[in-house]
């Protein structure tokens, strides 16, 4: 249907996709070719490792962006966020004396 809201995707898992479809795909096309079938299934194997370690990589990645949102969203400026002017911003303190008096 032409009117039906298509839910939000997910990109991650759409790279897991065509990883996994590569597992298959690429293993097919070596036997094809003439490749012999354990060198087939170390590919295969490999890319397998390679797919799981990128969605690992990836879902962290997710997390940690998601977490950082929060926290620059958080107004908590913390124990010493003082804002405004006062004696403890560092700098000369004033008062008309010098180290001499």
């Amino acid at each position: 249907m032409p009117g039906t809201p298509h839910p939000p995707t997910d990109p991650v898992s759409d790279v897991v996709r065509w990883g996994a479809f590569s597992c298959a795909l690429v293993p097919l096309v070596l036997l094809v070719c003439g490749s012999s079938p354990v060198g087939a299934i170390g590919t295969a194997l490999g890319l397998a490792a390679v797919t799981c370690a990128c969605r690992a990589l990836l879902r962290q990645s997710e997390r940690t962006a998601a977490r950082l949102a929060v926290e620059r969203a958080s107004v908590h400026r913390g124990r010493h966020g003082r804002t405004g002017l006062g004696a403890h911003r560092g700098g000369r303190h004033g008062g008309g004396r010098t180290p001499g008096d």
